[in-house]
């Protein structure tokens, strides 16, 4: 029986199933660069160009390893312009049996997928993705029955499933989490050490000058390519992630610097999320770098709870929750993401600088996307539908499964406290604790209202004062809500006065 392998974007790991299985003198390996999933959002150039430079070197290992390979390039004359269409023309140009391809990771496409055995009348067989911990149906399991779901509770679970950083029935160091060990802001003159760069090679420099030419009109950056596109550079970067910045990662994990970007993490995101690594490889590199004393217990807790807990509990969450989440609007927002989204032209700085930095880089830190532009899209009542397509657009490791409940349900508390606990919104004093933004900022942190005021000050009494019913109910809020009740009337109203003013300049998109 003659299999065509469909394999995706995002699956780049040669023991995939359909892949591992494949028998090399029959089946073929079809992958193509199509447009509809380079384009149904727009993209940040960086991520069409690492994509399309991974999956053109996957292909060329696989078939050094004598695989049959059918690979369409972006404008090969050959290429349909979709996967269905392009899996189409290889039935049709070959003998086939079965198409076999590995379940994707968006809703949207495996909707698809399962209803192409009746488009293309042969065999569609959906295997599952054996690179993640806990499938699904796992998360489904262990939700059932439960009031809340907490990311927590499931994390210790897969902890001890796992024998992660136990000792016996009981976690190393008898604590399950050390966040509170890693919420310390960095001194402005600590020296961080260099991110992993690779030097661009032909194929690589090939793809770079097709985005260049195919989607000049995307946001983003080209210049100063830094990406892994193959295994052996991905785990290159693991490796000196564990050596030189794991030590540090745990307490300043949270932090923010003007001109430091990369920080103490490990930027392997953008390389689990399309199959260059595991997680499992990289769970069990920081176990070790702890338990051989390289790095403290906080840092090795802090980064695999991200892992194997925040990683995995995600996945089965969007499924879990899966259509809803996308059109949930627990706060009715529906404001435009405003222009400066895109140019970074703002007058506030910690916005300028995170979105500069996601401009030239298709990446910023998780506190950067939740507590700054995260923040930001929620305080200024921002559509989910549109602060969603910015997410999964901007940045480099962003496909639906981790974007979305990341967004809808932490970001933009959206789903109504599916996922958080709380809205994670905060004023701008967080802000100038946990970076150097405020320093270099048109507005001042201290001022509460006026024209000077830290915009995160009073949109943030703007945001409680609106919504105290429905976080009336919330016992996360209470303390908050109880704060809010002892203000003046006089000073709640100047900040409703002076957050309805900026509401109304970046609705117009003006200047801010």
């Amino acid at each position: 029986m003659a299999s065509l392998i469909l394999v995706l974007g995002d699956q780049l790991t040669d023991n995939l199933p359909a892949i591992a299985n494949a028998t090399k003198t029959q089946d073929t390996i079809l992958m193509a660069e199509v447009r509809e999933e380079a384009t149904y959002v727009k993209h940040h150039k960086k991520k069409i160009a690492f994509l399309f430079s991974a999956m053109r070197h996957f292909a060329q290992e696989l078939k050094d390893n004598n695989y049959n390979v059918d690979y369409a390039t972006y404008t090969d004359e050959r290429n349909k312009g979709s996967l269905l269409a392009q899996v189409e023309a290889a039935l049709s140009a070959g003998d086939f049996d079965q198409v076999v391809v590995t379940s994707p990771g968006e809703h949207r496409l495996l909707s698809s997928i399962q209803q192409w055995e009746n488009t293309l009348k042969t065999p569609v067989k959906i295997s599952e993705d054996n690179r993640f911990l806990a499938t699904p149906q796992e998360f489904i399991d262990w939700a059932e029955g439960k009031k809340q779901l907490r990311m927590e509770f499931f994390y210790r679970e897969m902890r001890r499933k796992h024998n992660v950083l136990m000792e016996g029935k009981g976690p190393v160091g008898g604590k399950w989490n050390y966040d509170a060990q890693n919420r310390e802001s960095m001194p402005d003159d600590h020296k961080v050490p260099k991110h992993s760069t690779f030097e661009v090679d032909d194929i690589t420099q090939e793809v770079i000058e097709l985005v260049e030419s195919e989607f000049a009109d995307h946001f983003g950056d080209l210049d100063d390519f830094f990406f892994a596109v193959t295994r052996k550079d991905a785990l290159k970067v693991l490796n000196t992630f564990i050596e030189e910045r794991l030590p540090n990662f745990g307490q300043y994990q949270d932090a923010m610097v003007e001109g430091k970007p990369w920080m103490y993490h490990s930027h392997i995101g953008f390389y689990l999320n399309c199959g260059m690594l595991t997680p499992k490889e990289a769970i069990s590199a920081a176990e070790q770098a702890y338990h051989s004393g390289q790095v403290p217990l906080n840092s090795a807790e802090g980064f695999i709870r991200q892992v194997l807990g925040w990683r995995e509990y995600i996945r089965g969450f969007y499924w879990h929750f899966m259509p809803q989440l996308k059109t949930d609007n627990y706060f009715n927002n529906d404001r435009n993401v405003p222009e400066f989204f895109w140019d970074a032209q703002t007058n506030m700085n910690c916005m300028r600088q995170c979105i500069k930095e996601t401009k030239q880089n298709a990446y910023a830190h998780h506190i950067q996307r939740l507590m700054v532009i995260g923040n930001f899209s929620l305080l200024t009542e921002l559509s989910p539908e549109q602060v969603q397509a910015w997410y999964l657009a901007v940045y480099a490791d962003a496909y639906e499964w981790v974007e979305l409940p990341n967004v809808a349900g932490m970001i933009l508390y959206s789903d109504g406290g599916n996922l958080a606990s709380k809205p994670y919104v905060a004023s701008g004093s967080y802000i100038n604790k946990m970076s150097n933004y405020c320093k270099n900022c048109g507005y001042q942190v201290s001022k509460k209202t006026g024209p000077k005021a830290c915009p995160f000050n009073y949109l943030y009494w703007h945001f409680i004062d609106k919504n105290k019913k429905k976080l009336s109910n919330n016992h996360r809020m209470a303390m908050i809500l109880k704060t809010y009740g002892r203000m003046k009337e006089d000073n709640i109203n100047a900040m409703k006065e002076d957050a309805a003013k900026f509401l109304t300049k970046i609705t117009k998109n003006e200047e801010v």
